[in-house]
């Protein structure tokens, strides 16, 4: 079984995350930008991956499970937010979600 190259690995985790990264400052829909989150929230558990199997530890793997459970509750917060926006404004533009005011 041939494995990949580290350095092949690391540039497609830094690719996913600077597209995620510009998704997320360019769209202005709010589910858009969660997605965009979960790109970037990927490509740091892909990071991690890569780098554990350099070092043929399961430090890597174990910090990936971390981060899907992290992104799990950033995803049922966030879609509960997303909701309450839309319940209320009737609209999901990031931009108009700056006009709630308590």
């Amino acid at each position: 079984m041939e494995t990949v190259p580290v350095e092949s690995g690391l540039l497609l985790a830094g690719v996913l995350f600077m597209l995620g990264l510009i998704s997320v400052l360019i769209r202005r829909n709010i589910i858009f930008m969660l997605i965009s989150v979960e790109i970037m929230l990927n490509a740091a558990g892909l990071a991690f991956i890569v780098a554990g199997s350099r070092w043929a530890q399961a430090d890597g793997q174990v910090m990936f499970i971390f981060i899907l459970t992290m992104a799990a509750a950033e995803v049922s917060v966030g879609l509960a937010l997303i909701l309450q926006i839309y319940h209320q404004l009737k609209t999901l533009d990031g931009d108009m979600a700056s006009k709630m005011k308590g």
